[in-house]
């Protein structure tokens, strides 16, 4: 079966950046890190969100994140005191820090890494989920009447005059399996190009294109932000009193109960989310994906000619059926693979290309082109391009008409596991 890379690696990626930021945060600064982790959650989770698609501003979320974190590094490293800030002055102080700017350029630059090795880690989860849909709409790709035909007079005719060890002639088969598969090898040269985009992608996801690299690099961003806004503590004090006035606290009583549960909540925090190795790192995993994706990038222009030398022919100098009878070889024209190449075959007749293959050739054209690198019109949201073709039962209609009892192709869900390529090649690729 064709690989694939786990898509979850980036969600094992995005908790262990989170859980490593945390357990910085709670080693440096202790007394605020159990504050700090709502923030931190929401900025890993907005950053998700942008990952599989959302239109969310990556600046704005960056920005939203140091507005919510200003007032737990104001209360308990800028101006500590006998309890909390209460949360009309924390909030005052939370608009306060665009205009004070706590920390320093750090803001800018984490967007700005963020943004850049986002753009990569979001076209790669595109490409993957296109992929996974190519995948399964070829898998369940019905055939049509004529295909059916051929395949019932290529296996079964033999029987009716007692052949039954009888296999195909060679060209005869190869006929046969062509005329079938013509759509599906269609998808061949684009599906090659796929191959050679994503290892293009692949190589420019170094440096500040590395999702992996900035993503585990947060914590030492804002380390130093924070060291930023400690030694510009006291330009900020006066700044912040300046726009808010003296901090109103919470009565000792209620900081006290507060604090108790801080000290507890940050001692689970520590529990849930220890830093672990995270494994083989995304880079490794996205070099050894895409190392098996290279045996496979001839897989739809060769899948006829593979069935019939492996699964369906005898040797040469053998006696084979034609069609018709046992002979020594076949005499008819053999034609090539493609819908073109049909026109003169004299086993199977081929319509048109079918249309579900021809949605994912256009589907495959546009994220060949976004992984390139190419300027083109943006052709909707990652829904739109990850969403297949079948029906609910993720079945494909092929060359196909109402005597065949097929109905018309409605948008359905697309499997998300694969377990096979082909039904009639599955022996084939696991041999």
């Amino acid at each position: 079966v064709l690989p694939l890379f786990p898509t979850e690696t980036f969600e094992l990626l995005m908790r262990h950046a989170e859980n490593h930021t945390n357990a910085v945060l709670q080693g440096l600064h202790h007394s605020m890190a159990d504050q700090a982790a709502g923030p931190v959650r929401e900025l890993f989770t907005d950053i998700s969100l942008f990952l599989l698609g959302s239109e969310l501003s990556v600046d704005e979320l960056v920005q939203r994140f140091f507005d919510a974190l200003f007032p737990v590094v104001y209360n308990h490293l800028i101006n500590p005191g006998p309890g909390e800030i209460s949360p009309g002055y924390a909030e005052c102080v939370r608009s306060s820090r665009r205009d004070v700017r706590p920390f320093g350029g750090a803001p800018g630059l984490l967007a700005d890494q963020i943004a850049r090795s986002g753009v990569s880690g979001k076209l790669l989860l595109q490409a993957l989920h296109l992929g996974i849909e190519v995948i399964n709409t070829t898998d369940h790709l019905q055939l049509s009447r004529e295909c059916r035909r051929a395949l019932l007079k290529m296996h079964y005719c033999p029987h009716c005059q007692g052949l039954t060890q009888s296999k195909p002639c060679m060209g005869y088969c190869l006929n046969v399996m062509r005329g079938c598969l013509a759509s599906m090898a269609e998808i061949d040269a684009h599906w090659r190009e796929f191959v050679r985009s994503l290892e293009g992608l692949s190589a420019r996801m170094q440096g500040p294109q590395d999702l992996e690299q900035v993503l585990l690099g947060v914590h030492a961003l804002l380390r130093d932000a924070v060291g930023h806004a400690q030694k510009s503590g006291p330009r900020l004090s006066a700044q912040v009193h300046k726009l808010c006035g003296t901090p109103s606290r919470k009565p000792t009583q209620l900081v006290s109960i507060q604090l108790s549960r801080s000290s507890s909540s940050t001692d689970s925090i520590a529990l849930k989310a220890p830093v672990r190795p995270l494994g083989d790192s995304l880079a490794v995993r996205r070099r050894d994906f895409l190392s098996s994706m290279r045996h496979y990038r001839t897989y739809y222009g060769g899948l006829a000619d593979q069935l019939c030398v492996s699964e369906l022919v005898f040797g040469d100098g053998q006696s084979c059926w034609n069609g018709t009878d046992i002979v020594k070889s076949y005499t008819l024209r053999v034609v090539g693979n493609g819908i073109k190449a049909q026109s003169g075959n004299p086993e199977v007749k081929v319509k048109d290309a079918d249309p579900v293959i021809n949605q994912i050739i256009d589907k495959l054209k546009h994220i060949n082109q976004l992984l390139q690198g190419k300027s083109i019109p943006k052709l909707g949201s990652l829904d739109q391009i990850e969403t297949g073709s079948g029906d609910v039962e993720g079945r494909y209609s092929g060359d196909c008409d109402d005597e065949d009892g097929c109905g018309g192709s409605g948008g359905g869900d697309v499997k998300r596991k694969v377990s096979r390529v082909s039904k009639m090649s599955t022996d084939t690729l696991t041999r």
